[in-house]
């Protein structure tokens, strides 16, 4: 190989006699889908590298021999760079096999932890949770997309633009806020909306929460336990009431639509 690796045309190349069916576009489609991750050059072109040939074989494998989604097929390289499971030695360049398919990961215990946590973050209603325990439960990203039904690539997206966990933390933790506003965003994903068109609520919340920062910084600056406890009683109050009447004018907002349509 070139010091430098491989293009996509001499990738491809490589991977022809084994599967016919290869083309560059499904080769940029598996990239976009966050399953390899080829280097780039200075000009923006791929380079891919011994270990990414490997990958892809591993995954043109799993759908052509096993027919496996690409969901679970993710799953297992999450094993593999994990090092949770190891991949078959390749026999002269054959395909390796894909590993046996594990159907979960949460055992029934952590299965009802992650329930209750959702039960808890629901029944907090519109009010913010400043209680840092009040969310009950902390998941890894693998636990956090089984609990949601969502796949890394559709969690990776909801936390780039501010809808779950932490900017810029690859892995997690997730939390039972982070589980509620996932199973809502996976139905809004499902209605047809993309993660970007979520990232205007997340705006909503960071301009809010700059107008209750005015109110209560005053508070907060006092540190002293009775001041901390009134200004956590007024965020939440706050939080209450923008709640309700955001619902009021788009409940008003809709009504008009609807009749005017």
């Amino acid at each position: 190989m070139a010091g430098d690796g491989y293009t996509i045309g001499e990738v491809l190349n490589q991977l022809k006699e084994d599967f016919e069916d290869i083309t560059i576009s499904k080769i940029r489609f598996l990239e976009s889908e966050g399953l390899i991750f080829p280097d780039r050059t200075e000009s923006g072109y791929r380079k891919f590298s011994g270990d990414d040939v490997d990958r892809l074989r591993f995954i043109l494998t799993a759908q052509r021999d096993h027919y496996l989604p690409l969901k679970v097929i993710r799953e297992q390289l999450e094993k593999l760079d994990s090092g949770e499971i190891t991949a078959p030695e390749s026999n002269g360049g054959a395909p390796a096999a894909a590993p046996r398919v594990e159907t979960s990961v949460l055992s029934e215990k952590r299965a009802m932890e992650i329930a209750r946590a959702l039960d808890a973050a629901v029944a907090a209603g519109d009010a913010p949770v400043l209680d840092p325990g009040a969310a009950g439960v902390t998941m890894t990203l693998r636990e956090f997309c089984e609990a949601t039904g969502l796949d890394q690539s559709e969690v990776r997206s909801l936390r780039e633009y501010g809808i779950v966990g932490e900017r810029g933390d690859e892995v997690g933790p997730f939390d039972g806020d982070d589980l509620l506003a996932a199973k809502a965003a996976k139905e809004l994903l499902q209605l047809g909306l993309e993660a970007r068109h979520l990232r205007m609520y997340r705006q909503f919340v960071d301009r809010e929460l700059a107008l209750f920062e005015q109110l209560v910084t005053p508070l907060l600056r006092q540190r002293n336990p009775e001041a901390r406890r009134q200004a956590t009683r007024q965020l939440e109050k706050l939080g209450s009431l923008t709640g309700q009447l955001k619902r009021s004018l788009l409940a008003r907002a809709l009504r008009g639509y609807v009749h005017g349509a």
